[in-house]
């Protein structure tokens, strides 16, 4: 996604932890970004991007399992956080509210492929605005929980085809040369992997 630049103004020092925040409360470098944001949006969205795109990305992928899915996922969270002046309204830190929005779109990424339900990224975006009640928040961290379990429960073979899939975006062609089998083969273990985070994806 293109982004505006800037070489008059610092960049903010690197972060390192992909994890949601626990709390609303506003580091320096979240100051210093809402301040940015106050004076020229496009700075603001440019520091805002360079510092949270990778941590969510990482975030993202590990929700998903598919890089390439991810990356689209939050580059339109960001690209609708700009479009939409997010930064304008969001009364959460920009950090909580990105994450609960990746959160959001990844779940619905996630219901739709498996239970061919939708839910856009604004919809998810407008939802982080609200405050997640209890039972939202139990519910996805279920759903991650039992696709995280169910994947690890799967034979090792089986597994490594579903993650060089669906994690290293290889083709069933490439996987069957890896692995020395046949392309028949991989697609049988990615069905039953398949199979099983729909059971799962059902009961929700």
């Amino acid at each position: 996604m293109a982004l505006p630049t800037s070489d008059s103004n610092p960049e903010p020092a690197p972060f390192r932890s992909s994890e949601e925040p626990k709390t609303r409360h506003f580091d320096d470098r979240e100051t210093f970004i809402r301040q940015a944001f106050a004076q020229n949006p496009r700075v603001g969205y440019e520091l805002l991007f360079r510092r949270y795109y990778q941590p969510l990305y990482s975030h993202a992928t590990r929700l998903v399992y598919s890089p390439d899915v991810a990356d689209d996922i939050v580059s339109e969270v960001f690209l609708n956080f700009w479009q939409k002046e997010s930064y304008t309204n969001v009364t959460t830190s920009y950090r909580l509210y990105l994450f609960m929005s990746v959160r959001y779109a990844a779940f619905a990424h996630l219901r739709r492929e498996f239970k061919h339900e939708s839910l856009d990224i604004l919809e998810a975006q407008q939802a982080a605005l609200d405050t997640p009640s209890a039972e939202k928040i139990i519910l996805y961290d279920e759903l991650y929980l039992s696709i995280d379990q169910a994947i690890k429960s799967l034979p090792p073979q089986n597994q490594r085809v579903f993650m060089l899939s669906r994690f290293d975006g290889k083709s069933h062609a490439e996987i069957a040369r890896l692995l020395s089998i046949s392309p028949k083969t991989v697609e049988v273990h990615i069905h039953k992997a398949l199979r099983l985070l729909r059971t799962i994806i059902a009961e929700l």
